[in-house]
């Protein structure tokens, strides 16, 4: 048996990345999956790469996770093809490549889409996927911060560091008024991971070593790391762990509750100034 037998995930952001890395492991571990992402033609792709593999696993569902009626549509789809959600993975996002800090930043064109995909999708996706799981008898929802959330980050990315924490508060939050009720929140926190969203915002080598140098393993994470712990935080493994910021970051968080910092082949830093 699968450790997600039986179970139905709803996975956004599922065309690529950590998304669609984690939809094709809930549907090796026996889920049916409802994939949701914006890019029309990645997902459609995803999709087929997934029933390929695990037949009859998935459907596409395009979904804009800033459009509430969107979200909404999904959801009833996934109750309407498979019976029931169990799962939902809150994980589409963006980082813009022009994010920056307090005095730079253009209000309208980058803070408020940021926080109308990476919060209100978050929201969006939590409102409806609570009564959803309360149809199905109780369930998980992970949604995914980052460790940007707990430490910040020294390449100005202001608007994406606030809206990570906010998901974080929002998941906390909600996994305190819905414990009772058999549905656990858990708020995925990546580190640097190697997907085309952060490869795209860390656009020259200098940027890129400037997020690896603080990181005790030296090297980007990759999505299907994040995606085993999304399975272990859908799975019944797991039904004892709710309101965290499951922290999959490769040390990196870790370092930084010592005084000095962590300590790389040519420096000590003492500070988290670089990262």
């Amino acid at each position: 048996m699968g450790r997600l037998d039986t179970k139905v995930g709803l996975i956004t952001g599922a065309g690529s990345g950590i998304g669609f890395e984690t939809a094709m492991l809930f549907a090796k571990e026996g889920a049916k999956v409802v994939a949701c992402d914006v890019n029309a033609n990645a997902l459609t792709k995803a999709v087929e790469k997934i029933n390929k593999a695990y037949p009859d696993s998935a459907i596409a569902v395009t979904v804009d996770v800033s459009n509430e009626m969107q979200v909404k549509a999904a959801f009833d789809e996934g109750e309407r093809v498979f019976g029931k959600i169990n799962v939902v993975f809150n994980n589409a996002g963006i980082m813009h490549g022009s994010d920056d800090n307090a005095s730079s930043l253009t209000p309208e064109n980058i803070w408020d889409l940021t926080f109308n995909i990476n919060v209100k999708g978050v929201w969006w996706g939590c409102k409806y996927g609570i009564p959803a799981l309360r149809r199905a008898g109780g369930g998980s929802i992970i949604n995914t911060a980052s460790f940007v959330a707990l430490l910040g980050a020294a390449t100005p990315q202001l608007a994406y560091t606030a809206s990570k924490g906010a998901v974080l508060a929002m998941t906390r939050e909600l996994s305190v008024i819905h414990a009772r009720e058999n549905i656990r929140f858990n708020a995925l926190c990546p580190g640097p991971i190697r997907t085309p969203l952060l490869m795209d915002f860390l656009n020259t080598d200098e940027k890129k070593e400037r997020r690896l140098v603080h990181n005790p393993m030296g090297r980007f994470g990759e999505a299907i790391e994040q995606a085993y712990a999304v399975v272990y935080l859908a799975s019944n493994e797991s039904t004892y762990v709710t309101g965290t910021e499951f922290l999959v970051d490769g040390g990196l968080t870790a370092a930084y509750v010592t005084p000095t910092g962590p300590t790389t082949s040519n420096s000590v830093h003492t500070n988290f100034s670089g990262v």
